[in-house]
């Protein structure tokens, strides 16, 4: 069965990744995409990688009926206009922060409030290896933060295993490319102020928080930081155990986490050149990588955590959800396993 979708701000950095996973994708058609400065513009325009694609940007006040909307559009944008969506689309999946929280006063707590806080219950978060039962046949699905993603990924398994229980001391330090800042990302995203820095954008109170601690029940010391790479989000997280941890014990928790999932690998400590997770392995893939090591002295384990922001932290994770929500296979549309070697992810 062929499923007809849409890319309701399909001219921006996630836009275009939808669009090259849809296209791709042997289950869907993509039948629209819309972008207000791009209208009538060819989808390759803007996207010199999808110049083979026939279509054409259109005005995102007149959407097609389609199977499934993707929407890639600023935070506030959904909530206002899903309607109109839903009105468009059997099955939105919405990119966007807007349905990603249970509550409305989480949105008043860590945005700027919710318009529409009576649809939060209906919304499903996106990301598999935590929601996959509760996708199957969703139809307001919310993708989650690049950032949440990777250090729900790293941390999951430990709550799995009962290594951790969301009472301890957990410091999360996330190294982000300038691509999260999306195509309007302003002056600090631009090559000569991005260059070769290592900067603290986000040193306490990112609302990535609230992420990982509604789907995780835990607390962090969470701070991110820009650096010198276009694709990829990298978490280390140094989590304080109540007891003792040993490598069997963890390497038993991301095995039973992830073994049977098509989109996770562990790497800890193995050999050659990369040794721990690293953005530059999965760029372009809806592959994350995670590992770890142990620190006895100080009573630490240490979590890393890799994936492409793009991609397992918004097009690729929205794909993987909307697979599972209709019910074709998992790994459709997402089998690219990346490139080596290649230049700054």
């Amino acid at each position: 069965m062929t499923y007809t979708a849409s890319v309701v701000g399909g001219s921006g950095f996630t836009g275009g990744e939808l669009l090259r996973l849809l296209d791709g994708h042997p289950e869907f058609e993509v039948v629209q995409a819309t972008s207000r400065s791009y209208e009538r513009k060819t989808v390759g325009h803007q996207h010199p990688n999808l110049r083979g694609m026939d279509l054409r940007f259109t005005d995102p006040a007149e959407l097609e009926p389609v199977d499934v909307l993707f929407a890639a559009t600023p935070h506030g944008v959904s909530m206002e206009r899903i309607d109109a969506f839903q009105a468009a689309a059997e099955t939105v999946v919405d990119l966007s922060a807007d349905f990603r929280l249970g509550s409305e006063a989480q949105y008043d707590e860590w945005y700027d409030g919710h318009d529409r806080p009576e649809l939060l219950a209906d919304a499903e978060y996106a990301l598999p290896e935590l929601n996959r039962e509760n996708l199957a046949g969703a139809d307001l699905i919310a993708s989650g933060g690049c950032n949440a993603t990777a250090t729900i990924l790293g941390l999951k398994p430990l709550f799995d295993a009962g290594i951790l229980s969301g009472d301890e001391d957990v410091v999360v330090d996330v190294k982000v490319g300038s691509s999260e800042g999306g195509a309007g990302g302003g002056a600090a995203s631009s090559h000569p102020e991005r260059s070769g820095i290592v900067r603290p954008y986000a040193p306490t109170g990112h609302r990535h928080e609230a992420e990982i601690e509604e789907f995780l029940g835990l607390s962090v010391s969470f701070t991110v930081h820009a650096v010198d790479m276009t694709r990829g989000a990298a978490a280390t997280c140094h989590v304080f155990p109540d007891g003792p941890v040993g490598k069997k014990d963890m390497w038993s928790a991301y095995r039973e986490s992830y073994d049977d999932e098509p989109f996770m690998r562990t790497v800890a400590g193995g050999g050659g050149v990369y040794r721990y997770p690293e953005p530059k392995a999965v760029a372009g893939t809806n592959y994350g990588e995670v590992g770890f090591d142990i620190d006895p002295g100080n009573e630490r384990v240490v979590v890393f955590s890799a994936i492409d922001n793009m991609m397992k932290g918004s097009a690729g994770q929205a794909v993987h959800a909307a697979n599972v929500a209709l019910g074709v296979k998992e790994t459709a549309g997402l089998s690219f396993q990346g490139l080596h070697p290649v230049g700054a992810p």
